[in-house]
């Protein structure tokens, strides 16, 4: 436990200061072209909605599979070779598996080319973050785009991967990043995936119920902390009134705590792959979403992560006491 803890925390801050150098390798893309490679050996040549569901089935059981034995066999040999070893390895396995930073620098490209007044670029970085077609988007949808997507990933992509590595490490970790990582290639409700995908959408908001909802109250919390650029009263209620308006059971937790905080709204119509999706707004409208609610919401995502980061230790803590 002690080396587990030492390793989550040297993970984490390496997160924070040095986010994910784009020349090294990184799980998440071996993950990638994994997917890649299985969704290609499981296609189905003649559409088959029931043989379609079921090989996405087996892509979500060979994806997982793999994950978790490599990344047991890796840990796992690099504490027998000595307890420093597997601790340098688990404190690396911790750092890729977190993405506050990369999510900063990204959506911050958003905000640079925003700030200049220059929203061809401004829509071509953001289209790098967000799903939806992005090349229709004036500035506010641009700025509203990337501020949803930090409140989103501030649990898809920090407290729920942090809350996983804390119970089990990068084992459970790594697979977390599978499973979310499944979700965001075939999770998707067109025509090519619509059955295909639905068994690595259904698992995806299965591991993220939970996580969602903690990472909605550490934001709330985070708010009370954060000083007058955030609303902490704001942010419970629009998130008791709105957190469940999305498709998706788990989106909308974070991202209503967000709206509120900033007196901002979220959500709303949007296009994906050329077709107009209706969705319910997050939020009021108390003012029009800025360049400058970027800047904002990054801030109440490092808060937020260093919240959980400081709550899962301090657990750790306690049961390494007790045992």
């Amino acid at each position: 436990m002690k080396y587990h803890i030492t390793a989550f925390l040297l993970g984490f801050l390496l997160d924070l200061l040095l986010g994910d150098p784009y020349r090294l390798p990184h799980p998440v893309r071996f993950i990638g072209w994994l997917i890649a490679k299985t969704e290609k050996l499981l296609t189905v040549r003649e559409r088959n909605e029931k043989k379609e569901f079921y090989r996405g089935i087996w892509l979500v059981i060979i994806v997982s599979g793999i994950t978790l034995a490599a990344t047991a066999l890796l840990l796992l040999s690099a504490y027998l070779i000595h307890p420093f070893a597997g601790t340098l390895a688990e404190t690396v396995m911790t750092y890729q598996i977190l993405a506050a930073k990369c999510l900063k620098q990204e959506s911050m490209k958003v905000y640079r080319r925003l700030k200049a007044h220059n929203l061809e670029e401004a829509r071509r970085a953001v289209s790098m973050i967000v799903g939806r077609d992005t090349d229709c988007l004036d500035e506010e949808g641009v700025a509203r785009a990337a501020v949803e997507t930090v409140a989103e990933n501030t649990s898809d992509g920090v407290i729920a991967p942090l809350l996983y590595t804390a119970l089990a490490g990068p084992v459970l970790g790594l697979w977390y990043k599978a499973v979310n990582t499944m979700d965001s290639t075939v999770g998707y409700k067109n025509e090519k995936y619509l059955y295909f995908g639905r068994a690595a959408a259904k698992l995806d908001d299965l591991v993220n119920f939970i996580p969602s909802r903690v990472s909605a109250w550490l934001m709330i919390t985070a708010c009370f902390l954060g000083g007058k650029q955030f609303s902490g009263k704001g942010a419970v209620s629009i998130y008791k009134r709105d957190n469940r308006n999305h498709a998706s059971p788990n989106s909308a937790q974070t991202e209503s705590v967000c709206a509120g905080a900033l007196g901002i709204q979220l959500g709303g119509d949007g296009r994906y792959f050329g077709r107009l999706v209706n969705k319910p707004c997050i939020g009021d409208r108390l003012r029009k979403v800025e360049a400058e609610d970027i800047r904002r919401v990054n801030r109440l995502m490092y808060l937020t992560a260093w919240l959980g980061e400081f709550i899962c230790i301090v657990v750790m803590l306690i049961v390494l006491k007790i045992y």
